[in-house]
């Protein structure tokens, strides 16, 4: 697969000073992006409860924009739901039973409690339970990226690794039981596309079993059969895993794909889980072929897993220098001289109509130099100086010093447009 630094006739975008991935991931993602400006945290607000500044939402929205498309071509349909739900809700799906401690207290209105959802999956059975379901419309594949919340001690929160409001990609494959297998290999097929175009690579695969203790739900019957889906898939894909205890969901095994932190502290980024308890719970139904109701499985997936968790990773994995299609700016214009400054913010303007993040290095922030060494984690700045400007043309520079040299701008922002654009499987 190219990168869009990988262009036919184009050469690779590398970072500033050429970064290997394993020299960029000691950059600790706290320091980098606050001095990158991408995010910040203010007592007022909390800990654990960081905000985006713009060039943080930029890379965000560009993950998101890119997961929902890659999403909608694998069949999925996008839903949105309530980061609040009655107590009643969370009774039903076991959470409050096993997952209460991790929870936020209920709130009182109107005689009723509330509480923030810890998760999405019990918004989406209820979507599923809405109208009656045919075996026909199954697999049944919803995703949403939503707001869940955590009650995490301030002693484990850290930047935006570990944070009290996570806005997860989450998604539910409700299928046959006959299909799940085929369901938890999409759903890898998903994650690894999405992983080869962000830049992560998994440190392994782990096959997260339950452990001791009334955290878990009890029923072994179930447990085995969930694993055994989840093992014939690792094994028919030929992938590698390790098997560990107690790190399951409360209702179910999963596969996580870990990661390592720029400490080498490793945390889970996206997962796969095989669900036959919550179905139960909620008394979930398809009509089957012979027209008689029958139970569907229920397939949890994360592509990327919660966007706090993932920006500190791409932080740390790109040093700033992120790929073109994720960088807060994509281009800079440089005009020389004042003389070429209404030129350049023309340029500017065509590049923002094309849909590129653009802006203007105006001459009097300095001399030409100067500004491209503030600029240097900008993929692509252009410049233009008294020949550009009179041939309506614009010299390209890559952030790791490579020259393009001059390009007319009637074709160049259709260039840029495409070496910035991710590439969708």
């Amino acid at each position: 697969m190219q990168t869009p630094g990988e262009r036919p006739g184009f050469p690779r975008i590398r970072g500033p000073f050429a970064l290997s991935l394993k020299e960029a991931t000691m950059n600790d993602h706290r320091k980098l992006g606050r001095e990158l400006q991408l995010f910040d945290t203010d007592p007022l607000i909390g800990s654990g409860l960081p905000y985006l500044l713009p060039a943080g939402a930029a890379v965000r929205k560009a993950i998101e924009d890119y997961v929902h498309e890659l999403e909608r071509r694998h069949g999925y349909q996008h839903v949105n739901s309530p980061v609040l739900g009655k107590r009643e809700l969370y009774e039903r799906s076991g959470h409050w039973a096993h997952y209460s401690d991790d929870m936020f207290p209920p709130m009182e209105v109107g005689g009723e409690q509330f509480v923030l959802r810890p998760s999405l999956c019990p918004h989406h059975v209820l979507i599923y339970r809405s109208r009656q379901r045919s075996h026909r419309e199954l697999p049944l594949r919803v995703a949403e990226l939503g707001g869940m919340y955590r009650c995490e001690l301030s002693g484990v929160l850290g930047g935006l690794t570990r944070v009290r409001a996570i806005h997860l990609n989450d998604g539910h494959v409700f299928c046959a039981p006959e299909q799940a297998a085929e369901e938890v290999s999409r759903s890898l097929d998903l994650i690894e596309a999405a992983h080869a175009q962000l830049g992560i690579r998994a440190r392994r695969y782990r096959l997260s079993l339950r452990g001791d203790g009334g955290k878990y739900v009890d029923d072994p019957q179930m447990w085995a059969r969930s694993e055994q889906i989840l093992r014939e898939v690792l094994e028919a894909r030929g992938q590698e895993y390790d098997e560990e205890k107690g790190e399951s969901a409360f209702y179910g095994p999963k596969i996580d794909i870990q990661i390592a932190d720029a400490a080498e502290r490793e945390t889970s980024i996206s997962t796969v889980q095989v669900d036959l308890y919550m179905p139960g719970r909620f008394e979930l139904s398809y009509i089957g072929p012979d027209q008689q109701p029958r139970r569907p499985v229920m397939v949890h997936r994360s592509v990327v897993g919660g966007m706090e968790r993932l920006l500190s990773h791409l932080i740390e994995v790109h040093a700033g220098a992120f790929p073109a299609w994720l960088a807060p700016v994509q281009a800079v214009v440089l005009p020389v001289s004042d003389t070429e400054a209404e030129a350049g913010q023309a340029l500017v303007r065509r590049c923002v109509e094309a849909g590129l993040r653009a802006e203007l290095a105006h001459p009097d922030r300095g001399s030409l130099g100067a500004r491209v060494r503030q600029h240097r984690l900008v993929p692509y700045q252009l410049v233009i100086g008294p020949r550009e400007a009179a041939s309506h043309e614009a010299a390209v520079r890559l952030r790791d010093g490579g020259q393009v040299g001059a390009v007319p701008i009637e074709h160049l922002v259709n260039q840029l447009a495409g070496w910035c654009s991710p590439v969708l499987a």
